[in-house]
Parts: structure tokens; sequence; C-alpha cells
């Protein structure tokens, strides 16, 4: 066994390339033996084994910078970099990190979440390192679906243009988290092809059957070598027009080609792309037939390929996408957009439903926003359905194109609020505050699943500009749906509990804290009001003045950041109302990035509970009580 001893990448030096086949057999093994019980990335860490491995024997980690895209396809540079004996804890609290973490190693030179980031940050550093007068060497792995991105191109043409040297490994596996779409993805297909070759045989071994026929049609097919021999000698021509010299394609998996390849970079002066062929999911037989399950997946059964899911409640996003189709029979103007995912979005039964109006763009958040906008002007009724996190990458095309327009796109923006394992990277805790603020847009949020559906048909039914609906990355409450869509008074507030001593204001998956946190302080004599907040803009304004007027205390809890989120715009109310002596508490995320962990443990983290609103509630009640020499019904 030759992993045991690995506790460095200098370990790798002393070993030659067989050991090294052998090595990347067993590090397949402790990935597929691991992942089995915590679950997390599995098919894009088995699809570059021996690329990382070649990395690590040919460069000087970390004098030498390697960038990781997005980083969940980093478990191996993990186990090489000295920590194997962590995997247990992968993706748990206070555990290992699924992405790239600085603070885990100083192998980890650039951390992400999100894709395209990679080659930025490569120029970054090749350039202060230029400046500093250093010599080491700048790697950038990247796959050929984080090559959609906008930001990837941009940073390829600045790149091109300075000349600096640094290496991009362009890893084509053929897929990112979906099946990968646009020009890019049929440009790489023709490389990893090379019908260029093809052609071009079959060009020359017709020219030189119709050597007698002089003219026209031996001029033709000589015009037809020359561009096919053009392409058959530089296959990678699109990427050295950009400046880089292209070396490849390379086989991802033949560690000896992987090293003669990185050898003669070493030769370049300017910056190279290496064009590396992996198979996402190598060595385990039902990653590599369903790449896009084995993702990201839950622990499994290694023999079988099993996912162990717990059993319980449809996912919000499942009803979103069923509830999807039932708009979509009623009403043809819908379509659907998602920048790579579909899956991840519910929409592939809407895809199977409606093939002609699913709209995949790629990784390509700020096209897909831009795109809703002119759909909605042109009498769509375009869903964009997206994650929170990743809808921070469309801000300015929210702004400029959708808002500004006034355009009729609907937003589905998924995994809102807490996301567990994740982590910090892709926490849905921002777009309140970053969206609630931009003119025209209407906000919402559900109590439960079946308030979704409903939710979802008063955004069909609303056509005065900008509508969205947030919901969690958690199962549904189990509560019956209603088989008749209706829609929701725009701005309406709904009390689910009534009582005189205090009011809890609450959004999403804090309606059941706050029912819960009541339902305690009734046993203890306390008459707790629960508001279900769902809609973030415009608030319940005549709710809001009744809550003041009859002095009731309130506290507004929300699983997003407390600054600039509901309970920031409760606030503002009440001081635009010049209503000073209004009581209200604010309970939400805390200005902190919140780690990975379990959805429960990052609530309990920052106070999200039920047993905290409790405790808060009783505080405010007895510092009131305090204040103006009062007892109240708990006393």
């Amino acid at each position: 066994m030759l992993l045991p001893q690995i506790n460095d990448p200098q370990d790798l030096k002393s070993l030659a390339v067989p050991q090294l086949v052998e090595l990347a057999e067993e590090i397949r093994r402790f990935l597929i033996e691991k992942l089995s019980v915590t679950g997390g990335h599995l098919a894009s860490n088995l699809g570059v084994v021996e690329l990382t491995l070649a990395l690590h024997y040919c460069y000087e980690s970390p004098q030498d910078k390697m960038i990781f895209d997005v980083g969940h396809q980093a478990y191996v540079h993990k186990i090489l970099t000295g920590r194997k004996d962590r995997f247990d804890t992968l993706r748990m609290q206070d555990g290992l990190c699924g992405f790239i973490k600085r603070s885990e190693s100083r192998h980890d030179v650039w951390e992400a979440g999100h894709s395209s980031t990679s080659l930025s940050a490569a120029m970054g550093m090749a350039m202060a390192r230029d400046f500093k007068g250093e010599d080491n060497k700048v790697i950038a792995v990247i796959g050929d679906g984080a090559l959609t991105g906008g930001m990837a191109f941009e940073a390829l043409n600045h790149i091109g243009h300075e000349r600096r040297k640094l290496m991009v490994i362009l890893n084509d596996n053929e897929m990112s988290i979906a099946p990968n779409v646009g020009a890019m993805h049929n440009y790489l297909s023709k490389i990893r092809s090379d019908r260029h070759y093809l052609r071009a045989k079959d060009e020359v071994e017709g020219l030189l059957r119709k050597i007698p026929a002089i003219g026209g049609k031996l001029a033709k097919t000589a015009e037809k070598m020359k561009d096919s021999l053009k392409y058959m000698m530089v296959p990678g021509v699109l990427f050295e027009e950009l400046g880089f010299t292209y070396l490849g394609p390379v086989d991802g998996h033949d560690l000896d080609k992987l090293i003669d390849a990185f050898h003669q970079t070493d030769n370049v002066a300017g910056p190279v792309l290496v064009h590396v062929l992996t198979t996402k999911g190598k060595g385990y037989k039902p990653a590599e037939a369903d790449s896009y399950k084995w993702h990201g997946i839950t622990p499994y059964k290694i023999e079988s390929g099993q996912l162990l899911k717990a059993v319980g409640e449809p996912m919000y996003t499942d009803v979103f996408g069923q509830t999807l189709i039932e708009l979509g029979q009623q009403d043809e103007r819908i379509v659907a957009v998602t920048p790579a995912m579909p899956g991840g979005s519910g929409l592939f039964p809407f895809a199977q439903a409606f093939p002609g109006r699913m709209i995949d763009v790629g990784i390509a958040e700020q096209h897909a926003a831009t795109l809703c906008a002119a759909l909605a002007m042109e009498g769509m009724k375009p869903v964009f359905a997206v994650y929170s996190t990743f809808m921070q990458r469309a801000y300015d095309q929210i702004v400029h194109d959708i808002c500004r327009h006034n355009a009729n796109v609907m937003f589905a923006i998924d995994r809102a609020g807490f996301v567990g394992a994740d982590g910090e990277t892709h926490q849905g805790v921002y777009d309140i505050a970053f969206m609630r603020h931009i003119p025209n847009i209407v906000l919402m949020m559900p109590k439960d699943e079946n308030e979704l559906r409903h939710m979802m048909k008063t955004a069909l039914d609303y056509n005065d500009g900008p509508i969205a609906y947030r919901y969690p990355r958690v199962n549904g409450t189990g509560v019956p749906l209603d088989a008749e869509l209706k829609s929701l008074p725009i701005g309406s507030w709904e009390r689910l509990r009534a009582g005189d001593d205090f009011a809890v204001l609450a959004c999403g998956p804090m309606v059941q804290v706050a029912e819960e946190a009541a339902e305690t302080l009734r046993r203890e004599g306390l008459k707790v009001s629960v508001i279900n907040a769902r809609f973030l803009k415009p608030l319940d304004h005549s709710m809001l003045l009744e809550l003041g007027r009859s002095g009731t205390q309130m506290i507004v809890i929300e699983e997003a950041s407390q600054a600039g989120s509901l309970g920031s715009a409760v606030l503002e109310f009440y001081a635009e109302h010049e209503m000073h002596e209004v009581s209200v508490g604010l309970m939400g995320v805390p200005d902190v990035f919140v780690e990975h962990g379990s959805i429960k443990q990052q609530r309990q983290q920052t106070g999200l509970t039920a047993e905290a609103l409790c405790t808060r509630i009783k505080s405010m009640l007895a510092v009131r009580s305090y204040r103006f020499g009062k007892t109240t019904s708990s006393s």
C-alpha cells in the first residue's frame, strides 16, 4: 500500500510512474469508500485522480500555485496534502470542507465555490509574481463547463494580451453538473473526436484520385485541404488565436502522457493551454454511467450504488418542478431558464413535458438574466430558476435589465437560506438584502410547500413587473396540496396565531420555528401572535400599522442576513412613519460567513431556533416590564 506513506506532495517525488499508477487506484478506492459514508462530490474527483497526481509530481506546491476552479474537484489534492485522515469528517461541522479552504492548508492558495474564477485568479497571481521578481509556476485547472462562464472568457482575453507565463489546464470531461451546452462545448467536441484529421485524410485521398481532372474541382479540393490541414496541425486554433500555445488533447488518465505534456510547457515563454480529456466518475461504474447523479451524492452502498436517502416529504424543489408543469399547461407563454442547473432546480420533468420551452444557457447567470428580460418584453413569461447563491452573479443584470425595464420576469430562487454541507460559498442568505431595495420588484417566501404553489400562481398572474418567490433546500412540511391554485393579494401577510402579549413576524421555515415557540410560551401563560410575513416586498402596511399602534412588542425572525433583510425593512417602515416607540427585535443571520455543517447545526449556531426565540421574547418582555413597572401574564 502506497497511500498510507503519502502525507505531503514531496512524498510523490521518489515514486516511479508505475507506482503512481498503483497509487491512483488506491486513491479511487479511498474516495469510493469514504464518500459512501459521508456523501460529497464523487464523480468529479474520480475523474481527476491522475491529473492531480501528475500536477503534484511535476510541480512544487505551494511555491507553485495550483488553482482549482470551483474547488469541489480538489479531494485528491486534499489527500495528497496531508488531509486524508480527516475525510471521515468531510462536509461536517468543524470537519473537512468540501471545497478548497485556505485556512485548512498552505497548499490551498485560492478558494471558490462558484465557477469560472480560476483564470482571473491565475492571472492575478502571475502578475504579482512578475511584479515581485519571482519565478514560480502558476497553474489553473478549469473544466469545460466552467469555461462557458463569461468571466472565464474575459480572463482568457486578458491573459492572451499580456502573454505572461502561466498554464491553463482545460479539464474536458464533457460535463459540468449538467450536460454542457453552447458553442464552446461543440468546439471542444470537434477537437475530442479529431474529425478534422479524418476529413483531411479523406480529402487528400480524393485529391490523388482526381489528379487527371485539372481545373476548378482540383482547386476547390486543394482549398479545402489547406483548411483541413490547418485544423489538423492546430486543433486548438481558437486558443492559439487568443494568444495561447495549445497542447493536446491529452489522455487525462495516462500519467506518462500527462507528465510529458507538463514538461513540454516549461519550454514555452507565454501562456499555455493543456487540453486534458478525462472521464467523470472514472473507476466506479455507477458514477461513470450517470455522472450527473453522482456529481454530489448522499451516502450510498458501494456494491450496488444505491443511495441511502432518508425517507421524507418531497423537497420544495420537487414541488416547484411539478407545479411549473401545471402552470405550463395553462399558459403556453411560460418558458423555464436555467444556468446549467436543470436537475438541481427540479426542471427535468418540465423539460420532458415541454422540451421546446426549456432553456439551459450553461454557466452564464448574467446572460440568463438579460435573456429573461428580453423574453418578457416580447410577451413571454420567463421563469428564471436559479440558486440564491448563483443569482448573486447576475446582480447588475437584475438591476439594469430586469428591474429598470420593469420586465415581467419570474424568479424561482432555490436554496434560499442555509444549505448545509455546501457551506459558506453556497449559503442563500443574502438575496433579500440585495434585491428588496431595487425598484419595481416583488419578493415572496412561502411558509410551506402548498403556499409555494399559490405563490407560483400569483407570479404567473402578476403582469406589473419582476416578481420572485424564494424557497429553502429542505423537505416540505407535509401539508396537503390544494388542487386549485389561487393568487395571493400582493403585499398581504397572514396571522396564523392570535396573541396580545407579543408578536413574531416570520418568513419561510422560521414560521414553523415561531409556531413552536408560541406553543411553548402558551403553555407558560403567554399569548404570542404569529404572523406569516410572506411578502418581503411590499410589506403589509396595514398589519404593521395595527401592531405599532397597539403597542405590541415584536420580533422579526428570518433565515437571512440580519443586515438589510426583512427585519431592516420593518424598522425602516416604523422610522418612516415616525413610530419611534415601537419595540422591534431582530433575529437573523449575523454578520459572519456561516461554514459547512447540517442545516440544523447552522440554525443552532446562529440562534435561529424555537428555544432561542422563547428566550429572546422573555428577555424583551422582562425589560419592558422593568422599564414601565408592569407585570406580564408570565409573571
